[in-house]
């Protein structure tokens, strides 16, 4: 072979070699440029709604409008209103309890927190004057990817005190001092940071004494609705970031 035929040789080589790099790097590269396109950006959420924080919150409210007691159908009520209207001003300490990481499908996506409440609520219209309770709840968080502000919604059951003048002859006042309550409300909260946080909403709040101060006394009840704001404060450490924190310093 000559000198001319094997520079020649060596040309075509190299120009047939070259597109095959080229095409090796590109099927290499593919995968991972696919990879970064499917995956999810971070969720900021999840270092404020996980399993196992523990938060403190107060909760205060307003409540002046009187209503029929919402589940009157399962007792053969006609939802009638007392002739009494009531104004509540509950002031609920809280100790919240997160029993689950962020999951579920669409709108639905969130997790459950667990509270127990001692409240104490003031009675400026009314014959009684106050009651006081401690009562055991769970709320839903609904929480949308990298959204400050999240709706939840959740209940109240509990069981108290209140200063009841039915038995001092009052008409359509309460029967007796020992009372149950039931709460129900929705609302959104806006989180500051993973620490902070404050929230808003309607509640509706029920107390009676579940007709045990019959026949001597009848159960008249109170049902009324109305705002409710309340403050939310992480305990302890963000565990989340300071799983992350150890991660990186490794």
């Amino acid at each position: 072979m000559t000198s001319r035929n094997f520079v020649l040789l060596t040309l075509i080589l190299a120009y047939l070699t070259q597109p095959a790099l080229s095409k090796g790097q590109d099927s290499t590269t593919q995968p991972a440029d696919e990879v970064s396109r499917k995956s999810k950006p971070t969720d900021f959420n999840s270092a404020i709604y996980y399993r196992n924080k523990l938060e403190f919150s107060v909760e205060t409210g307003w409540l002046p409008v009187n209503i029929p007691f919402p589940f009157d159908f399962l007792l053969g009520g006609g939802y009638n209103v007392t002739g009494l209207s009531y104004t509540l001003v509950p002031t609920i300490a809280s100790l919240r309890w997160q029993i689950d990481d962020i999951r579920g499908p669409g709108i639905l996506r969130g997790n459950w927190d667990l509270t127990i409440s001692g409240s104490f609520t003031a009675i400026p219209r009314g014959p009684e004057t106050r009651y006081g309770a401690y009562d055991m709840g769970i709320r839903r968080n609904l929480v949308r990817r990298n959204w400050r502000i999240v709706p939840y919604f959740d209940g109240r059951l509990g069981m108290g005190g209140i200063d009841a003048k039915g038995p001092k002859g009052v008409p359509y006042a309460q029967g007796q001092d020992f009372t149950f309550t039931l709460m129900m409300g929705s609302g959104v909260r806006y989180n500051f940071n993973s620490r902070y946080a404050i929230s808003a909403g309607i509640t509706y709040m029920h107390i009676s004494n579940l007709y045990l101060s019959e026949p001597k006394f009848l159960n008249y009840g109170i049902n009324v609705y109305g705002p409710m704001v309340g403050v939310d404060i992480r305990l302890g450490k963000n565990k989340r970031e300071t799983a992350a924190q150890h991660l990186d310093d490794k």
